[in-house]
C-alpha cells in the first residue's frame, strides 16, 4: 500500500492493529466452534451452521473485549435474564455491590478454567468459550427443569 503522509502511515498502523482482533475472532471460529471439522451433506446446511457459529464467535469475542474495556456496564447488555439468574445461583457474588458485566464474564470464565487470582490478567477468549459451553449446557437443564417443575 502506498504511504505518502504521516496520516497515511497512522491509518495503516491502525488497520494492522485490528489484525489481532480479526485473528482472535477466527481462532474462536476454528478452535472453539470447530467449523473446519463440520461434516454436513449440503452446502446450504453448512452455510446455515457457519452463520450461527459466526454469531456465537462474535458474542464470545465481544464479551472478551468489552470486559477488558469497560468495568461498569450492566450485565443486561450481553446476558439474558435467565443467564444472569443462573450465574447468580451457581456463583454468588461475594460483595454487596451490584454486579456488573465484568463480574459475570469472570463467573463464565471460571466455568472454563479461569482461576481469577489478583495477579491474573483478564480472562481470554478460550476460557470464555469453554465457560459459555458449560453455561449453555446448564441453561438447557434449567429450562427443562423449569418446564417439569413449572417455575
Amino acid at each position: 500500500m502506498e504511504v505518502k503522509t504521516l496520516e497515511d502511515s497512522i491509518e495503516k498502523l491502525q488497520w494492522y492493529a485490528l489484525r489481532w482482533r480479526i485473528e482472535r475472532y477466527f481462532f474462536i471460529l476454528k478452535s472453539g466452534c470447530k467449523i473446519e471439522k463440520l461434516k454436513l451433506r449440503t452446502a446450504g446446511s453448512l452455510y446455515k451452521l457457519i452463520s450461527i457459529y459466526c454469531i456465537i464467535a462474535w458474542r464470545i469475542f465481544w464479551m472478551t473485549m468489552i470486559n477488558r474495556e469497560s468495568e461498569s456496564l450492566s450485565a443486561k447488555v450481553a446476558l439474558t435474564p435467565t443467564e444472569i439468574k443462573t450465574l447468580d445461583q451457581l456463583k454468588p457474588s461475594k460483595t454487596k455491590a451490584k454486579p456488573v458485566l465484568s463480574d459475570y464474564v469472570i463467573k463464565i470464565a471460571k466455568f472454563g478454567g479461569y482461576i481469577g487470582r489478583n495477579s491474573d490478567p483478564p480472562p481470554g477468549n478460550k476460557v470464555i468459550w469453554k465457560g459459555m459451553e458449560r453455561l449453555a449446557d446448564i441453561l438447557i437443564r434449567v429450562e427443562v427443569g423449569m418446564k417439569l417443575v413449572g417455575n
